[in-house]
């Protein structure tokens, strides 16, 4: 199903700007502009914590060959919208609400100058902050692809109201900015094991490296104290009874058991208690990046992405 395409280059038709939040903010974005005839609908994708939606090019240029129109932001403080630390590289937030209130935004003005139906896609902590959003009613697409949504932290050994009580501590002594775990002695270099957190094909996992060269605005490290305390807080409170159970758009879930950096468990309650969900579940054939994976797992979970896709265009027409 692959098909060959330059990741190391941004897609010809493709642009790049700045989006401006409520306060001023800079929010990048790139948007594919629909192929010639009538478009299937528009699709928006978010990316990780300390991700880059140059990562996420191949697949955007699949859906866009399909007829969609696509696009994709940088959550701020992250890629190329900036940072709200004190150093270049850690990835810090005040709050979740924060990009819950960004996101609402420009969700908002980018339904109102797209075509639908209108698909959201997010990875990690972009697909934790589609399902909050979509929770409190921020939000209405038609559909939302989640891809390894981070539910929980996979290597939770303490009870979750522990482990947030001590990083919450840890926040308050040590300063809420600071790093909350060692990346490499060099700042801005990313570890050599950290492929095999993420993806079985190296060179999937090479073009990161290559963007960060390129365009070293974007090189992220560790999170902050204050953002793991953060995650921690919002993602217990998208687990209380009946939070998950107000997300009303059809949902895609793309996990896998294998995930060393998010929690499987905590996705699979999650699909349990979605009201129209499919959950895709890989095994140890893939690492937490579903989507860049060895082709073998990644064409599952495009042509799984693409069904889903076809599904809310055909309902949308109806």
């Amino acid at each position: 199903m692959s098909k060959a395409f330059d990741r190391r280059a941004i897609p010809l038709g493709a642009h790049e700007e700045y989006w401006s939040a409520r306060d001023g903010h800079p929010i990048r974005t790139i948007t594919w502009p629909a192929p010639s005839g009538r478009p299937r609908g528009s699709l928006l994708f978010f990316a990780g914590r300390g991700d880059f939606y140059e990562k996420y090019l191949e697949t955007l240029d699949h859906w866009h060959a399909l007829g969609w129109q696509v696009g994709a932001a940088d959550w701020r403080g992250q890629g190329a919208s900036g940072r709200l630390g004190r150093d270049p590289y850690t990835g810090h937030i005040d709050d979740f609400a924060t990009w819950i209130d960004d996101l609402a935004e420009l969700y908002a003005d980018w339904r109102a100058r797209t075509p639908g139906p209108h698909v959201l896609v997010g990875h990690s902590m972009g697909g934790h902050l589609l399902l909050r959003a979509c929770a409190e009613q921020r939000i209405d697409p038609d559909g939302v692809i989640l891809s390894a949504p981070m539910l929980g932290f996979a290597s939770g050994r303490l009870p979750v109201g522990l482990a947030h009580w001590l990083i919450r501590i840890a926040a308050r002594l040590r300063g809420a900015w600071r790093p909350a775990w060692k990346w490499t002695e060099k700042p801005g270099e990313p570890d050599e094991g950290r492929v095999h957190l993420l993806t079985h094909d190296q060179t999937r996992y090479d073009d990161e490296l290559w963007w960060r060269e390129h365009r070293p605005e974007v090189a992220m490290g560790p999170g902050s104290l204050g953002w793991v305390e953060r995650a921690y807080a919002s993602m217990r409170a998208l687990a209380r009874p009946g939070v998950l159970e107000q997300v009303k758009p059809p949902v895609l879930l793309l996990a896998t058991g294998n995930d060393q950096l998010v929690s499987f468990p905590a996705i699979m309650q999650a699909a349990m208690r979605l009201g129209d969900c499919q959950l895709v579940h890989f095994g140890a054939e893939a690492h937490h990046e579903i989507l860049r994976e060895a082709d073998p797992v990644r064409d599952r979970a495009i042509a799984a992405c693409d069904a889903f896709l076809a599904r809310i265009a055909e309902d949308f027409g109806r």
